[in-house]
């Protein structure tokens, strides 16, 4: 197989890697959304903590998206990009979500999505998780 090929088939599995997470935070699925997760994940988000480092508070983000996301069932990938090498590679997303806020506001969101990855025991693991919106 070329370099070529074996980048495209590298990408493929990143893109069904990020798809099957998003899906699984569509369906509220916490094993899925952590399936591909190192337990040393490093994530920067959008809502308090701004840092959150290990699989244990990582897991902890998502009660907050959860209680805020409810039953919106809106979380989209607009756009993917994905560069991959051998054993390492990053996306980058343009994303959608929607929630409702404290007062039942319901509102969408526009954020940003990086996903760092390292290939270990031939599987593509989650080590960085950036999510951020624009500055208004």
């Amino acid at each position: 197989m070329s370099t070529s090929n074996n980048r495209s088939t590298e990408e493929e599995d990143i893109r069904n890697l990020v798809e099957s997470w998003a899906k699984a935070v569509r369906t509220k699925n916490l094993d899925g959304i952590i399936a591909n997760h190192s337990p040393e994940v490093l994530m920067f988000d959008v809502p308090p903590p701004a840092q959150s480092k290990g699989i244990d508070a990582y897991k902890k983000t998502w009660d907050v998206f959860f209680a805020w996301f409810q039953d919106s069932g809106i979380f989209e990938i607009n756009e993917l990009k994905i560069t991959a090498g051998e054993d390492v590679a990053y996306a980058a997303a343009l994303m959608r979500c929607g929630g409702t806020e404290a007062n039942g506001d319901k509102v969408e969101l526009d954020f940003r999505l990086t996903i760092c990855f390292r290939k270990i025991g031939g599987r593509w693991t989650v080590m960085h998780e950036h999510h951020s919106v624009p500055s208004s």
